[in-house]
């Protein structure tokens, strides 16, 4: 059973490639709490473990999150209000949030309909019903030409903006990816030491005096719990953190060569349509029809997945008002396994108390030991001068915390207090000067009090795992480091999105209407000209 289920959070942060669009629709009008806003796959997991708290009212409650965030239209319940909260595990919660990105994917069908028809119907016309163009209108001329200049200064900037912006989007998902990833990197190593200082702990040796049986037992099957749930935190973290990062790289590509296409279309349309030449302006019109459409789809795919990440980001300020309330967060991220967490803190505690207990004992009745007769064998080493101080349990028998009595030693300075009663020992082991220790037992006794030290640290750290400090703090430092960022940068991506798409459609129609207008322009003035040497023609005739 694994201490958390690290995936799953890995995979939650895959949906920050994908965020924009902060305003632009009725959903997008809900504003963040405590100003924080919303680095996908959808193949969630299903979790391996639950939570499983001490307070069976607790166990039983649930919290829908971003409960009016959410509610929106679901087509597929007949256009009612969908009122599940935030749940990505729920076919409801998508067909709604999908729903808020219906109006782009209209535009974008709408537009390749419309605009296909019209370049076929102008086709048709040119090919099979050809007719000298007339009636050139200044007027017309003119503001075709002024509004092409301003639409293809429209479309400039917003590639500006798009590329901008999509720089700023990747620095700030890479940054919330290495923050979530150095989360999970310090957990793993959290979880090897304490298992390093278990098995330690289970080889200490004080003159051939061990723990006992039943406690090196507990502890091998509590090292193996932690070293599984170390190497299935490692081994996911690993493989989705190099997935989330090809899938930035993905999305960073992919906008670049969009802005880059864009630009080109943009400029080239407007050269070749000052320039007059109108078979390269039709050839753009029809890539740019094309380009157009799928612009929009873009931007509706990114308002969706912008509304999800949005979401999650209340969701998660929500929860952690609520952190032992059950909800859709916990198919991404379980607080913890209660049980296993409560396991190995009482087994930490429990193999620190017996440590402890051994070392005072062996100070007791060993090292402490006045005049012992040369007949004890490994009990007398000529031990003698002032006595060793013993240390200080931090637990009592009941694994509650102690004080330390007058006289002890604390764990953290033990080895230091200890080193000025060893003695100086001949060649047998035994103690030619004043001591209480001879080198072979402060070497041990150091590694024991190094290891129950070690073990004691962990306290906090394991406390973490059973409140949900841990988890909390995670979802916290996302929400108001990281949300306000990606939501700033990602409303860059969708404002580039829409004013190339709207700039370089509108072009798209006034390269046909400039290149017409053009057409007819010069058509005027050959038609002048021609009639104005006719004139003169006849004048000199007379």
């Amino acid at each position: 059973m694994s201490i958390f289920n690290s995936k799953k959070l890995l995979l939650f942060l895959s949906l920050f490639l994908f965020i924009a669009l902060t305003s632009g629709n009725t959903d997008i009008s809900h504003t963040f709490r405590g100003g924080a806003g919303g680095d996908v796959e959808r193949d969630v997991m299903t979790m391996e473990t639950r939570r499983s708290l001490a307070d069976e009212n607790l166990q039983n409650s649930s919290l829908i999150l971003a409960k009016e965030r959410t509610r929106r239209k679901d087509p597929l319940d007949d256009l009612h209000k969908y009122t599940g909260g935030w749940n990505i595990s729920n076919d409801h919660y998508w067909a709604s949030v999908a729903w808020t990105a219906v109006p782009f994917f209209l535009i974008a069908g709408l537009w390749f309909v419309i605009f296909g028809l019209s370049l076929t119907l102008i086709c048709f016309c040119y090919c099979c019903c050809p007719r000298e163009p007339y009636g050139y209108s200044r007027t017309a001329y003119a503001l075709s030409l002024i509004f092409l200049i301003f639409f293809t200064v429209a479309a400039i900037v917003g590639c500006i903006v798009l590329y901008t912006g999509q720089a700023k989007f990747h620095s700030s998902t890479t940054k919330t990816l290495d923050y979530v990833v150095s989360q999970a990197d310090t957990t793993v190593e959290s979880l090897r030491n304490l298992s390093g200082y278990l098995g330690a702990a289970k080889r200490i040796g004080l003159d051939s005096i061990f723990l006992p049986s039943d406690v090196q037992s507990n502890i091998d099957t509590t090292i193996t719990k932690l070293n599984s749930a170390a190497t299935k935190l490692s081994n996911t973290t690993e493989k989705n953190s190099n997935r989330i990062d090809d899938g930035l790289d993905s999305v960073r590509l992919a906008l670049i060569v969009l802005a880059a296409v864009m630009l080109c279309l943009a400029f080239l349309g407007f050269l070749f349509s000052i320039l007059g030449m109108q078979a390269c302006v039709y050839f753009l019109v029809v890539i740019g029809w094309i380009l157009v459409a799928g612009t929009f789809i873009l931007c509706g795919v990114f308002l969706l997945l912008h509304n999800v990440v949005a979401d999650a980001c209340v969701s998660m300020d929500e929860w952690v008002q609520h952190p032992t309330a059950h909800t859709a967060l916990d198919d991404l991220l379980p607080c913890v396994d209660n049980a296993t967490a409560q396991e190995t803190s009482s087994r930490t505690k429990d193999t620190t108390y017996k440590l402890v207990s051994m070392v005072d004992k062996v100070t007791n009745n060993i090292s402490n030991l006045n005049n012992p007769p040369p007949q004890l064998g490994p009990l007398y080493f000529n031990q003698s001068g002032p006595l060793l101080p013993v240390l200080c349990n931090p637990y009592n028998a009941d694994l509650t915390d102690r004080k330390c009595a007058l006289g002890e030693v604390e764990l953290q300075n033990a080895t230091q207090v200890w080193k000025s009663y060893v003695c100086e020992v001949n060649t047998a082991g035994i103690c030619i000067t004043p001591g209480r220790l001879t080198p072979i037992f402060y070497d041990q006794m150091e590694a024991a009090v190094n290891v129950s030290y070690g073990l004691y640290t962990y306290g906090p750290f394991l406390v973490d795992l059973q409140d949900c400090t841990f988890v909390r703090d995670t979802f916290t430092d996302i929400s108001n480091r990281n949300c306000p960022g990606l939501r700033k940068h990602s409303s860059w991506i969708y404002i580039g999105l829409v004013m190339v798409s709207a700039a370089v459609m509108l072009s798209l129609i006034f390269w046909v209407i400039y290149a017409r207008e053009r057409r007819h322009r010069v058509y005027t003035k050959q038609f002048m000209a021609g009639r104005t040497g006719e004139f003169q023609v006849q004048d000199k005739g007379a």
